[in-house]
């Protein structure tokens, strides 16, 4: 499996808050639903993201990607500074500016505005996710980004536009499941783009040496490794994959492996209930006493603690 991949695996929507917002310009909607990611797209129209002091242009079926907690606007013309039309919260409801819902702009499930045949059209969507995987790629990641049409290599936009009218069983899944799609698209698409910089992780999977070793880490992580098993992988000299490794990602081979095995633990120890030690073998420890002394090492607790933290119970 290839690091994007294995990355992915790990952050999925459930339960996002897909919708449709209508309106004719100048209009402004706020966006407060303290989500991890954010999918902002025009379906008709062009719009901004203004988020603080910057701008970003949205031209149609461009894809924006929205990256922490805090509120952002989108607006079609933030020169003309309208009044939001709606505050979108958590719940998922279209709130007025005042705090009060506003039941005059809902025009139907998942779309607020003001009438169906307004003149721009925007789609977003929106989910949290935890865990020391999600934040290894969110970290990574600009405030926002903008993978422009011209460079989208999947159609699953096009997709979830069609999806979101079909008021049928089972939309909510598919929904999600579309969401899914269209971020892993658009990052990908984005992470090509000359301008964007990339983590180091992606950059070398494309190295016919290093991504060769980080495909095995990735897919087997429990296995022993060792830089000389790894390096019998890609076909080289321990010395030649040491340091083409550590030039590309800033460490060696097995301080990157060591710390995508904590991070798979720590998620792990969050959402499942399995015992230290069988999280340990999981992740390629050889016991649960080796892997709390490399958790507690990495993060300064010790993965029962982290456990607590997280509200997840151990089996007995």
């Amino acid at each position: 499996m290839d690091t994007l991949s294995d990355v992915l695996t790990h952050i999925r929507s459930s339960g996002a808050l897909v919708g449709r917002t209508l309106a004719n310009p100048p209009w402004c909607a706020t966006f407060a639903e303290d989500a991890s990611l954010s999918l902002v797209t025009m379906l008709r129209g062009e719009a901004w993201i203004v988020d603080g002091e910057e701008s970003h242009q949205l031209f149609a079926h461009d894809i924006a990607i929205v990256v922490g907690p805090a509120p952002f606007d989108v607006t079609s013309d933030p020169a003309a500074n309208p009044i939001p039309m709606y505050v979108q919260t958590q719940t998922g409801v279209c709130f007025a500016d005042d705090g009060a819902q506003s039941e005059n702009i809902a025009l139907g499930t998942r779309t607020c505005g003001v009438q169906l045949d307004a003149d721009d059209a925007m789609l977003t969507g929106s989910f949290t996710v935890t865990g020391r995987i999600a934040d290894r790629l969110l970290n990574t990641l600009p405030r926002v980004l903008v993978v422009p049409r011209a460079v989208q290599r999947t159609a699953a936009l096009q997709l979830m536009e069609a999806e979101i009218l079909r008021e049928e069983p089972g939309q909510q899944a598919i929904l999600d499941r579309l969401l899914d799609l269209v971020l892993a698209g658009a990052l990908r698409d984005w992470f090509a783009l000359p301008e964007a910089r990339a983590p180091g992780w992606y950059r070398a999977s494309s190295d016919p040496i290093v991504g060769t070793a980080l495909t095995a880490m990735h897919e087997a992580p429990h296995r022993g490794w060792t830089v000389e098993t790894l390096a019998r992988q890609a076909l080289v000299s321990r010395a030649t994959l040491a340091r083409r490794f550590t030039d590309l990602l800033g460490e060696p081979p097995m301080s990157y492996l060591n710390g995508w095995r904590l991070c798979l633990a720590a998620d792990l120890l969050e959402r499942t209930d399995a015992t230290v030690e069988s999280v340990a073998h999981e992740v390629g420890y050889s016991s649960g006493y080796s892997l709390s002394t490399a958790f507690h090492r990495e993060y300064g607790v010790r993965p029962s603690q982290h456990r607590q933290a997280t509200g997840k119970q151990a089996k007995s």
